[in-house]
């Protein structure tokens, strides 16, 4: 089956002073896959501002629109009317658009055409992208229309997203972490430092040996979102064992009044300890429940006491009636 996937990425970074401060980001990611024979490329996009998935569009879905992926974007029609309209409709060309090929400012990863807003001029990083320069260059309207979206229109729409999501985009979930350790089979030893449960997704963690960081010996995996809104990461550090208490591992984010330390503590015996006491706890109540089973027992006769209804209770009316032992 042939396959072939045309990424195009859309970004636009800024500074925000005031009431937004930091960098806030608004992307795009647009993909195209054939199929086999003469079917229809399949068209998918999803945006992104900062960390957040907030839309979505998908050729094959009923209907070809743009959806929702993020709560507080039902109510985009209140602040911009006929943006799912519009918004579709750019889509659906975009959709049009890649069944004739693909239109890429980046490709396999690397970095294909930049503009340079100062002097609305392109930039080609590979050989492949010089067509494309000089056909923009020719039609001084296709850079401008870019400088105003980057400059004006992107800039105005990313602080209207953090004013509808501010309560997700805005917040910072501090994360919780802990220290594993792993055994290989020759013996060698593995510390790994997880942190999960946390926004926005950059964190740090580094493992340090008395004190030290030790940036070369450590191994990562990249920051991953959990699906439910939030990230985790670890990190991983390989000793001899027996090293393991030389090891610290430091955690650092937005949502931590200050960076945190941890270490691997091996299962302590104590724990054993609690589970023998409950164990003997409950061995000691089942004699208890043992004992005066026999000695109700013996005080009946063997047969076991006779129930009568409770004074004031009727059994006959099928009423709740409460029953008392008599010896």
């Amino acid at each position: 089956m042939e396959r072939s996937l045309g990424a195009l990425l859309l970004l636009g970074t800024l500074a925000l002073e005031d009431t937004w401060a930091g960098s806030h980001s608004r992307r795009f990611f647009d993909t195209a896959v054939t199929r086999p024979g003469l079917g229809e490329p399949r068209f998918l996009a999803v945006g992104y501002v900062d960390d957040q998935q907030f839309v979505r569009f998908d050729s094959d879905r009923p209907g070809q629109r743009l959806e929702p992926r993020a709560a507080w974007m039902e109510g985009v029609e209140q602040v911009e009317p006929g943006y799912w309209e519009r918004s579709t409709q750019i889509m659906r060309a975009a959709t049009q658009n890649y069944r004739r090929g693909f239109y890429q400012y980046a490709y396999d990863g690397q970095d294909y055409i930049a503009l340079d807003t100062e002097t609305l001029t392109w930039t080609a990083a590979v050989p492949q992208a010089v067509n494309s320069k000089r056909t923009w260059e020719a039609e001084r309207s296709i850079s401008e229309r870019h400088k105003a979206y980057l400059e004006e229109t992107c800039v105005q729409r990313v602080k209207k997203y953090l004013e509808m999501g501010k309560e997700t985009l805005m917040r910072t979930d501090p994360p919780k972490a802990r220290v594993t350790r792993h055994t290989a089979p020759h013996g060698e030893v593995t510390l790994r430092c997880r942190a999960q449960d946390f926004y926005p997704k950059e964190i740090s963690l580094t493992w340090l040996r008395d004190g030290e960081e030790q940036p070369q010996d450590m191994e990562f995996i990249e920051t991953r979102p959990a699906g439910d809104g939030t990230f985790q990461k670890w990190a991983a550090v390989q000793m001899t064992s027996g090293q393991e208490g030389r090891y610290t591992c430091r955690v650092q984010h937005e949502g931590l009044s200050e960076p945190f330390t941890l270490q691997w503590e091996p299962q302590s015996s104590s724990t054993w300890l609690i589970v023998g006491a409950i164990a003997a706890g409950l061995l000691l109540l089942t004699a208890v429940i043992v004992g005066v089973g026999i000695w109700r027992r013996k005080h009946s006769g063997g047969k076991g006491g006779d129930y009568v209804p409770a004074a004031g209770n009727d059994s006959a009316k099928g009423s709740d009636v409460s029953l008392t032992a008599k010896a």
